[in-house]
């Protein structure tokens, strides 16, 4: 069970103020802040016999009004609109959400009034009393928080307030739409801008507008913003709070975190790192209940035995399902000869190249109606470009400027990388801790391929025009293989199979003896990256291990020039059997013959969309049908990223989620019932009838 924050959204308030009233509501009375400081719901665990002793220190918490309008103004509309429930009901259910969070808070602060023995009944009411009026529900729960979780929640409402405050400054910056603003926005890397979980910055501050943005640490201000459409922001903020009482009459709106709304979200993000707290609890007793030989055999030896005999028959259609439900959770152990996956680099025929081929004759009378010959002509003037264009000019530009380090092929036009935030600042520095999430499988150092000029228009705003390098089929396997080198990987010698150039692009016959198409005469390349050691599977997905840096490169290469946005972002890439598939017969090839290759291995060949590259990322062999091994290795359980890892975090969070699940529904079963909790419907149900 998750316990739903707390939360009043400025742009939801905002949204029903618009609209005066919401179906089946009466958001509006006479006396609107009186009425919205109605208590609904009373909550306190000391009425139940067992914490009976906690009473007059566990305090008991009201739910007001403004609580439930807030929730529902939140999420309440997508229930009525997209699951069909009635308002009563989804008031109900946010009431029960509500009235749950606060004996879960309870029952948090009993817990570590029993287990912490530097924790007691006297220091806690102490540290309550000194805190000044209207902050001590705040200090009743900081309490039992640690400098970091502190640190932590008040970056949290900092940085939600902040990003209110965005949104709203959005309606307040002249834009203007260039362009490129109608290309399609290119797909971006899973884990881009990902913050690392407790990061804060103590410098950290709300911009306003009534303060520099300078000053508000690790704060960056929106293009177009100045401390007029800030303050502007921040008014329409106050004006939603002042309407809806949540701002007394007479408070000093000049700071922000003084003011009672700040304080009570502030409250709200501290009970939730209480919460947190609690559950890393649970976690910790849910992993100590996962035993190495219960891992080892209950789990891997069982599941590796029984996949062995489902998968090893000739029905393949169970494996080919669990294939394409691999992931970071679901694993397949064993798998017969050729199963594999492969990325998939499609460097695209341009428009006028699809259309001339599909307005060609067969060749020389085909009676199959194949143009293989009119294709082969067609890729030799085939030119794939950079696809990345919109990340300099999309919703937000990713692009900076690149050191010297970054990979250019030597030329000095290229000088653009993307996702700095995750890309320069994975490290803490001057006692600042990390804020950013490395991008996995993404090594981000090849520059934009082309030429950006970069100009500011009549208003001051950066604009971007783009000449974007053409390049060949070679060329683009020439950037691979120098992206590699780069990298500090090497490739085996390449074989070209079907020759070179004219040899290549010129054959006549692409059949076989008896009449089938020969798909061996498609392939124009292979090659394999030269791994010093053995690939190990287990490894692929280990931040600087030789199976993950392979992986990253070709990966950040595929979002460079890839068309086929269907495979970005994919696990392992497309699922291939050895089997007849749905795939266009040429990628089938190819895709087959990377696999019969194993891991590293990379294919070229043609369909009638242009050149696909092929590079396979995981491969089961007939020498080796369990590549993760047939023992597990709990000696790597802590090593993030490797298989280990990953199968043993799978099956402890399974457990904690279970085991948490547990507890939550015992206390909530056992405590909210008409002891410890009170509900005054009477007071709200003028939200939902007519």
């Amino acid at each position: 069970m998750k316990f739903k924050k707390t939360k009043i959204a400025a742009l939801a308030l905002a949204s029903c103020l618009a609209l005066g009233s919401m179906t089946g509501c009466a958001l509006v009375t006479n006396n609107l802040k009186k009425d919205l400081e109605q208590v609904v719901a009373t909550v306190d665990l000391t009425k139940s016999e067992d914490y009976a002793s906690l009473k007059g220190t566990i305090k008991a918490s009201d739910i007001l009004k403004r609580d439930l309008v807030a929730s529902y103004a939140s999420v309440g509309s997508t229930y009525v609109n997209s699951y069909g429930m009635q308002p009563a009901d989804v008031y109900e259910m946010l009431k029960n959400q509500l009235v749950n969070r606060q004996l879960y808070v309870q029952y948090a602060q009993a817990y570590f009034l029993d287990k912490d023995s530097t924790k007691n009944k006297a220091a806690w009411d102490s540290a309550i009393s000194a805190a000044p009026e209207g902050e001590k529900e705040l200090a009743a729960i900081k309490y039992f928080l640690d400098e970091d979780e502190i640190a932590t929640a008040e970056y949290n409402v900092k940085s939600s307030l902040n990003s209110t405050l965005d949104s709203q400054e959005l309606e307040y910056i002249e834009t203007e739409v260039d362009e490129h603003d109608h290309d399609t926005a290119r797909t971006t890397p899973t884990g881009i801008d990902t913050v690392k979980e407790g990061y804060y910055d103590p410098a950290y501050k709300i911009y306003t507008g009534y303060n520099a943005a300078s000053d508000c640490g690790t704060y960056e201000a929106q293009d177009g913003s100045t401390p007029t459409t800030r303050m502007k922001a921040y008014k329409t903020l106050l004006s939603n709070l002042h309407a809806y009482g949540l701002v007394s009459k007479g408070e000093n709106t000049s700071d922000i975190t003084g003011l009672s709304y700040y304080i009570s979200e502030l409250k709200s993000e501290y009970e939730t790192q209480l919460i947190n707290k609690l559950g890393d609890e649970y976690e910790e007793q849910a992993k100590a209940k996962v035993r190495e030989e219960w891992v080892k055999e209950e789990k891997y030896q069982t599941t590796l035995a029984s996949q062995k005999e489902q998968f090893g028959g000739s029905d393949s259609s169970a494996l080919e399902s669990a294939l394409d439900g691999v992931s970071d959770t679901s694993f397949v152990l064993y798998a017969p000869d050729n199963y594999g996956f492969v990325i998939n680099i499609l460097l695209p025929f341009s428009s006028r190249q699809t259309q001339e081929l599909n307005d060609s004759e067969a060749d020389f009378g085909d009676v199959k109606g194949n143009k293989f010959v009119k294709r082969a002509s067609l890729l030799k003037g085939l030119v794939a470009t950079d696809q990345r264009n919109t990340w300099f000019t999309g919703h937000e530009d990713y692009s900076y400027e690149a050191g010297t380090d970054a990979y250019t092929a030597g030329n000095a036009d290229r000088k653009y990388l993307f996702f700095e935030d995750s890309m320069t600042k994975t490290e803490g520095t001057d006692g600042v801790p990390a804020q950013y999430e490395k991008i996995p499988n993404y090594l981000g150092q090849y520059t934009y391929n082309g030429k950006v000029f970069e100009s500011t228009d009549e208003d001051g705003d950066k604009v971007y025009n783009f000449q974007p390098a053409k390049i060949s089929i070679d060329g683009f396997l020439t950037e691979m293989k120098n992206y590699l080198d780069f990298a500090g990987l090497s490739l085996t010698e390449p074989d070209y199979p079907n020759g070179t150039g004219n040899d290549y692009y010129s054959q006549k016959s692409y059949y076989a003896q008896d009449g089938t198409v020969d798909y061996s005469k498609f392939l124009y390349y292979e090659a394999k990256v030269d791994f010093e050691e053995p690939f190990n599977a287990c490894h692929i997905f280990q931040d600087g291990s030789q199976e993950n840096l392979a992986l990253s490169v070709i990966n950040e290469l595929s979002f460079a020039y890839n068309t086929d946005t269907a495979g970005l972002n994919t696990y392992l890439g497309y699922v291939v059997s050895p089997n007849n598939t749905d795939f266009v017969k040429e990628f089938e090839y190819a895709a087959q013959e990377a696999v019969r290759g194993g891991p590293g291995t990379i294919t070229v060949a043609p369909s009638d969309y242009g050149w696909h590259v092929m590079y396979c990322t995981f491969a089961y062999s007939a020498d080796n049908p369990t590549p993760y091994g047939e023992e597990f290795n709990w000696d790597e359980i802590e090593v993030e990223g490797t298989f280990s890892n990953l199968y043993y975090e799978a099956l402890t969070a399974a457990n904690f989620s279970s085991y948490s699940s547990e507890l939550q529904t015992t206390v909530l079963n056992k405590y909210n019932n008409d002891t410890c909790v009170d509900v005054f419907e009477d007071r709200y149900k003028d939200l939902y009838e007519a």
